[in-house]
């Protein structure tokens, strides 16, 4: 009877081996669930806006551009005719594309191995601190802090043929006159030098920012146990340092493979398409012949974009891959 009596007081006031049931949230608590939730999007508002007009309506746009036939007379009327991928299909036809591929890939590739190897070099370097070496260090960030525009001349200065800087030390030593912005031969090899000159620091400060965060007492316990200088860089230097030199060389990737403004400067592409890489040639077909075509300049500033996400998400799998480990 006793049994009996507990069980059934049990169930009825809620309780038993499970315990006392959660209570329904009242009036009050669902006032506050909701006042939370317009709280957290009113925080949220002003980012989504935020991406919805400079990221979401410019790509769409730009997408929008490129299956239309947008000449000049149609972007002001807003009567393009829809062409669907003809467009891509011209630009991949185009004589222009297969040089402004492979010149693409070389700018690129060369720029961030030279920028990243002296970066890395010149924060080795400063990692040991002594006496100016915070001032050598402010000297190193005046390319970054210039306006482009201000170097890129500076550097077509320093090329030109007849009064630059440059030739001027080469004859001064006996060698012959070199025809850096007008030879098809050597072009695109002094636009990748100044690219290299204006991304140098850009690698200085993130690379030396990531050897702060090691421990010194890494590079102790391996002196320790015998390890040289260059055995401490190649096991503990390039190890620790992997997640920083990865997010680098990404961003370092992305903004060389949109740089406009160093080649359109120096050379406008030129001469011919010697040293015309995808994004300058989409400024070309846009703003640089008198006759814009706004279409194909469309189609070509996709092809970057989709470029820069397979490597972004390239880079995504093996930082996962990574982590996993």
């Amino acid at each position: 009877m006793t049994t009996t009596s507990v069980t059934t007081t049990g169930r009825a006031s809620g309780t038993g081996a499970a315990g006392p049931r959660p209570a329904a949230p009242g009036p009050g608590a669902r006032r506050r669930q909701g006042a939370s939730r317009w709280t957290a999007f009113g925080f949220a508002a002003p980012l989504l806006a935020y991406l919805l007009v400079f990221y979401a309506y410019p790509l769409w746009r730009n997408v929008e551009l490129s299956l239309h036939d947008y000449t000049v007379r149609a972007f002001v009327q807003g009567n393009p005719e829809f062409v669907g991928f003809a467009k891509y299909a011209e630009v991949f036809g185009s004589d222009s594309f297969g040089t402004a591929l492979l010149n693409t890939a070389l700018f690129t590739v060369v720029s961030i191995a030279f920028q990243y190897a002296i970066g890395l070099a010149l924060a080795v370097f400063f990692r040991n601190n002594f006496r100016l070496s915070g001032v050598l260090r402010a000297l190193f960030l005046v390319p970054w802090l210039l306006p482009l525009i201000v170097s890129s001349s500076t550097w077509a200065w320093m090329l030109n043929s007849e009064n630059g800087i440059v030739n001027s030390v080469i004859e001064a030593f006996g060698g012959e006159q070199i025809n850096w912005l007008t030879s098809p031969d050597t072009a695109l090899t002094a636009v990748i030098a100044a690219n290299i000159w204006l991304g140098i620091p850009f690698n200085l400060v993130i690379l030396y920012s990531g050897l702060q965060q090691i421990p010194p007492e890494t590079y102790e316990a391996a002196s320790l146990d015998g390890a040289n200088a260059r055995e401490q860089f190649w096991h503990i230097t390039l190890p620790l340092l992997r997640p920083v030199s990865a997010i680098t060389l990404l961003l370092g990737f992305i903004y060389t493979l949109k740089v406009v403004d160093v080649i359109w400067i120096m050379t406008t592409g030129g001469p011919g398409d010697a040293s015309l890489t995808l994004a300058v040639w989409s400024y070309r077909e846009a703003f640089g012949t008198g006759q814009p075509d706004f279409s194909p300049a469309a189609a070509i500033g996709n092809l970057l974009i989709v470029i820069a996400l397979v490597f972004g998400f390239v880079h995504l799998r093996i930082q996962r891959n990574g982590e996993r480990r």
